[in-house]
């Protein structure tokens, strides 16, 4: 059984910051957290960052220079460091994991940004 559970989410005032953390447990061999997404209401759900095994990332233009992501592989843990935080940042932020052919998502925190 894999578990992925974030959290660091919050209210933030339009400038700030915030650090959201993803953990991965479970038994299933192989499994790794690729990266966040992020749903704001009334919208699908938007990729925002990718990050490999060795921690080389890629982001969406939306976040590119205020967010940025890492790991720490031996807690099984991927950060999202977001800073100057904008009121369209306001989402409910998912992080995804694979192993193999199968897909699992945390169950999201809640980041809001008051303009």
């Amino acid at each position: 059984q894999v578990q992925l559970v974030e959290s660091g989410g919050g209210l933030v005032q339009a400038g700030g910051s915030l650090r959201l953390s993803c953990v991965a447990s479970g038994t299933i061999s192989g499994l790794n957290i690729e990266g966040w997404y992020r749903q704001a209401p009334g919208k699908e759900r938007e990729w925002v960052v990718s990050i490999t095994p060795g921690g080389a990332t890629n982001y969406a233009d939306a976040v590119k220079g205020r967010f940025t992501a890492s790991r720490d592989n031996a807690k099984n843990t991927v950060y999202l460091q977001m800073n100057s935080l904008k009121h369209e940042d306001s989402a409910a932020y998912y992080c995804l994991a694979r192993a193999g052919p199968r897909t699992y998502w945390g169950q999201g925190t809640q980041v809001t940004v008051s303009s």
